[in-house]
């Protein structure tokens, strides 16, 4: 029998930052999906973390019990252990150094739960040429859903969702057969739908929003029973598409706004958030061209999903540059094994805290990926310092974080190699 590792990942902090900073909150940890895939039992792998000054510290759990890296390397090696989780939906890099003109009075940013990477190579992968898919925009973003009047074998495109036909799931993102929902009680048989299912009586039917936009349909008081996260609308006995949330009754609305990503490439460059709450694939889509500046949807973490009673932010992979969404937000891309989907080089992690303050991340997708992006990145604008990635180096190892005021605007600039 293979043995579940857990990994966990405590980051350095920054010299200055305030001691309220020290214990970062653990936003999400999740490894059903991985555990399935390995054909292993589900089990709970929640830690808090507890965020110290020095280098970044990992540590292998096997029942429990810690192991050391040579010990956890060598089973991993024979195939008697096996990493199970991912990262979902926050940031590991430390908090920035805050200037005078903007000082926070929390930080609510989290650890990282992080699963094994195939094997890769750690040489610059050539840039792909494939040609992307045109990006859908979404329409009737401000109409009202008719809960519990539309036929389950209808994308609600009408109401703002985009489709995303790559999945092969007639749009949806995410097909959660969950059974029987029953108010009070937490989901304890979840089966995620794959490629060729449709949304049917008893699933939880997720779905992307326009860029700038988010979901607001998910069940509130029940989720996974074993900290799954679950979310979308919900098909009823009657087979009708149902709010999860009444009390919002349109399906996608806005960010708090000003992180925008600006395309200075000679290619397209796909960004891709996880569908959260939901499967937690990466394949919310958004498309940039050469010359766009679009917006990154940029969640208040207060109003939006809760889990375990702790906030939570959103989490995009970037990847290099000439790889199409259909090959990009996905999970395993076939052309790319190694460099796209949840092996994308780069994450990207945001969301604004209770202070009004955006903390706007660009960190490695390590351990998973030793894919190096095939372009640099900046982040401009209203930033508390600086932060980027160049010929594959960050501003800092672990990656950067930075603070963007209330009502500030902060770019995440996609650049040539000079």
């Amino acid at each position: 029998m293979v043995g579940i590792i857990k990994v966990a990942v405590a980051a350095a902090m920054v010299a200055g930052v305030a001691a309220s900073h020290d214990h970062q909150h653990l936003h999400r940890l999740r490894n059903a999906k991985r555990a399935e895939r390995l054909g292993l039992g589900k089990r709970d792998t929640v830690y808090k973390l507890e965020v110290v000054e020095g280098p970044t510290k990992i540590e292998y759990v096997l029942d429990g019990q810690t192991l050391s890296a040579e010990e956890a390397e060598k089973g991993i090696e024979a195939g008697q252990l096996a990493v199970v989780g991912e990262t979902e939906p926050s940031f590991v890099p430390p908090p920035p150094v805050y200037s005078t003109k903007v000082a926070p009075t929390s930080a609510t940013m989290g650890a990282m739960f992080i699963e094994k990477p195939k094997p890769t190579t750690t040489s610059e992968a050539p840039a792909p040429t494939k040609t992307a898919e045109p990006e859908y925009q979404g329409d009737g973003l401000d109409r009202e859903f008719p809960s519990g009047e539309i036929d389950c074998s209808h994308f609600p495109a009408e109401y703002g969702p985009i489709p995303v036909p790559w999945m092969k799931q007639g749009g949806w993102t995410t097909l959660m057969r969950v059974g029987q929902w029953i108010r009070g009680h937490q989901f304890d048989n979840i089966k995620v739908g794959i490629a060729g299912d449709t949304c049917i009586k008893g699933d939880l039917c997720s779905y992307a929003c326009p860029p700038g936009y988010q979901k607001t349909q998910w069940p509130e008081k029940e989720q996974g029973a074993t900290g799954q996260s679950v979310g979308g609308l919900w098909c009823n006995a009657q087979g009708k598409l149902e709010l999860t949330r009444p009390d919002h009754k349109t399906l996608c609305e806005p960010g708090v706004g000003g992180i925008f990503i600006r395309n200075e490439l000679d290619d397209v460059a796909a960004l891709c958030r996880t569908d959260y709450p939901a499967s937690e694939n990466m394949n919310i889509p958004l498309l940039t061209t050469p010359g766009d500046v679009k917006p990154v949807t940029n969640p208040k973490q207060t109003g939006y999903y809760i889990w375990q009673g702790l906030p939570t932010t959103a989490q995009y992979y970037l990847n290099n540059k000439g790889v199409g969404l259909e090959d990009a937000c996905v999970w395993d891309s076939e052309p790319y094994p190694d460099s796209a989907g949840n092996w994308a080089p780069v994450n990207i992690g945001t969301g604004q805290a209770d202070d009004g303050i955006t903390y706007l991340s660009i960190f490695p997708n390590l351990p998973t990926s030793h894919a190096v992006l095939n372009y640099d990145v900046e982040l401009e604008g209203d930033i508390t310092e600086e932060c980027w990635v160049r010929n594959g180096e960050y501003t800092k190892p672990n990656g950067c974080t930075v603070g963007v005021p209330k009502g500030g605007k902060a770019y995440i600039v996609l650049k040539n190699r000079s």
